[in-house]
């Protein structure tokens, strides 16, 4: 399975590299935003990963030199619960805070979907396809989260939108009267 996945890959990263740009996806509709922090996500993320698998193999090596096996049980268990802590619940706590993070958000005007890129767990680039109607915007503003796409949180950026216009159909503002310029005259 390992060997089939790896070829395919590498199948996939020839092809984004012979079109013209590796974000083109006329399948998912034009793009409309970028988000300019997914080199940073994905890089801590990396290296969260990374210092956690170092950690495991290191763990049975730092016990053997320093002898904490040897020693009482308590102190065994705050060694356990230190290294765990950095091993498993900061890469967990990375990923909670930035799987909703939007790298690319594509549209499609003739069917009013959007596709949005997102890493999933195990960094690996993920489409998540909603509705315009789909698009919840919480009530009371989350930290690491601007609207929901069905059930899932979505964080983009309203600035890094070229065209403002798509940002405010994204969030339904075009719909709402509220916003709306003509009603105020």
């Amino acid at each position: 399975g390992f060997i089939f996945q790896a070829a395919s890959f590498q199948g996939v990263a020839v092809r984004s590299l012979s079109t013209s740009s590796p974000h083109d996806h006329p399948e998912h509709g034009r793009l409309v935003y970028k988000g300019n922090l997914a080199k940073t996500v994905l890089g801590v993320k990396f290296f969260s990963y990374s210092t956690s698998i170092f950690n495991l193999f290191m763990m049975p090596y730092i016990m053997l030199k320093s002898g904490i096996g040897v020693e009482s049980l308590l102190v065994q268990g705050a060694f356990y619960g230190l290294i765990g802590i950095f091993t498993f619940v900061t890469p967990v706590t990375l990923h909670l805070l930035t799987k909703g993070y939007v790298i690319r958000l594509y549209y499609k005007d003739e069917v009013d979907t959007y596709t949005a890129i997102t890493y999933n767990a195990i960094l690996a680039e993920k489409a998540t396809v909603f509705h315009q109607k789909d698009v919840k915007i919480p009530d009371i503003s989350k930290m690491f989260t601007t609207f929901y796409a069905k059930t899932k949180s979505m964080l983009v950026n309203p600035t890094l939108f070229p065209n403002p216009q798509d940002y405010n159909h994204l969030m339904g503002y075009d719909k709402s009267s509220i916003f709306k310029f003509e009603d105020l005259e």
